[in-house]
């Protein structure tokens, strides 16, 4: 099972994660991606549940039209891991491209 991240490290893997933020209420972090289309937030999604199904880490998600509000946590560790991480800073790659 992958180790929680302390509060310190996760603000810390913030710092390096543009746009993430903690999520009130839990212990998560989230990010809300906008894109121009309902075509390219459904591309973004089905390139991110692509590396997500590769890694066994799924995300929490939702899609309205251009926009996908994204939360992860690793519920197994409960908390915020290095999945999370590592999956946050792919899905930011994948909105990039």
């Amino acid at each position: 099972m992958a180790e929680r991240l302390s509060s310190e490290a996760r603000k810390q893997a913030l710092g390096g994660l543009a746009g993430w933020n903690e999520t009130p209420g839990r212990e998560a972090i989230g990010k809300t991606f906008t894109f121009k289309d309902f075509n390219e937030a459904f591309g973004f999604m089905t390139r991110a549940a692509l590396v997500a199904e590769k890694m066994d880490h799924h995300p929490e998600w939702r899609n309205v039209y251009k926009t996908v509000e994204v939360v992860l946590a690793t519920h197994d560790a409960g908390g915020v891991t290095a999945l999370d991480v590592e999956l946050a800073k792919a899905m930011n790659a994948i909105a990039k491209a």
